[in-house]
């Protein structure tokens, strides 16, 4: 089976998502704060992809406008859900973020006429059984959030499928040069809304914070760098997710071995939990497979 070579791409980003949330949620052991963690992200985000722009594009009538700007304001409440959601466990959320491929099935059946084929359905029971392994837990054991925590990343994952199929719908009209460049850009000018939520000025985040939130930040911006780009110019959107949603599984596998080192708590979990979030990252990757490949 040939691997395309664009699906490198966000491969490359399903890793760097991984290694950008432990870095973000290292640094909200500083008390930084989710609006303003938020804030940081999204303003990086409409700074890394203003250097697209030179990538030029096709002139659009301003009456078009309203498209960029919405696939903005979808991944701006996208990724608010996003870190509302990793407020909880990094484990249970990134996994339940990989029902973000199942919805952009649907939604290209919907909005780009894609047949929806009868192994979508199954991927979809598979899924369920997936959350229902993150979703156990030892006897005697208190769950930080764990609704709150699937339900943020699901509402996150169906807002990140629309935008990723707007973008593949809409970005080639307009190129990636000029639709990314608006899309996150606005995102960035959305951000400034959530300044009244700070519990504190942003200039008050400690010192030793900034080390870890705005690598992350940046990593977060090039991973969606990646993504956006690859659908922009290469579409295949049912493909690119299946590839990107294998970030469930790296970060169960990096919360197990490496989360010590970036302070995290869930690196304590009894190994039994661990092994039930393990398998049920492997199911969603398995029903993820089943909707490309089966």
């Amino acid at each position: 089976m040939n691997f395309p070579a664009h699906l490198l791409l966000p491969l490359a980003s399903s890793l760097g998502y991984v290694l950008a949330v432990l870095l973000v949620k290292r640094s909200a052991a500083f008390g930084v704060g989710l609006w303003r963690t938020t804030f940081v992200a999204n303003v990086a985000m409409g700074l890394c992809f203003s250097p697209l722009w030179w990538l030029g594009g096709h002139p659009q009538p301003m009456q078009d406008l309203w498209q960029p700007l919405l696939a903005g304001a979808l991944f701006f409440g996208g990724q608010v859900a996003t870190f509302l959601a990793l407020e909880g466990d990094v484990s249970v959320a990134t996994p339940v973020l990989g029902l973000k491929i199942l919805m952009v099935a649907l939604l290209s059946a919907l909005l780009l006429h894609d047949p929806v084929p009868l192994k979508w359905w199954l991927a979809a029971l598979l899924s369920t059984t997936a959350i229902v392994l993150l979703n156990t837990g030892g006897r005697g054991m208190v769950h930080r959030r764990l609704g709150a925590t699937i339900t943020w990343a699901a509402l996150a994952a169906g807002a990140y499928a629309l935008t990723d199929v707007l973008v593949q719908k809409w970005a080639p009209t307009w190129g990636v040069g000029r639709f990314l460049p608006l899309m996150f850009g606005s995102m960035g000018v959305y951000s400034f809304a959530l300044i009244p939520r700070f519990h504190a000025p942003l200039r008050s985040v400690p010192p030793a914070a900034w080390p870890w939130l705005l690598p992350g930040a940046v990593l977060l911006a090039v991973q969606a760098a990646g993504m956006s780009y690859t659908l922009g110019v290469y579409g295949d959107a049912t493909a690119v997710n299946i590839v990107y949603a294998s970030r469930g599984l790296w970060s169960v596998i990096a919360v197990w071995l490496v989360g010590h080192w970036f302070g995290n708590e869930e690196q304590s979990l009894p190994s039994h939990l661990l092994r039930n979030r393990l398998g049920g990252a492997v199911l969603m990757l398995a029903a993820i497979g089943l909707v490309v490949f089966g």
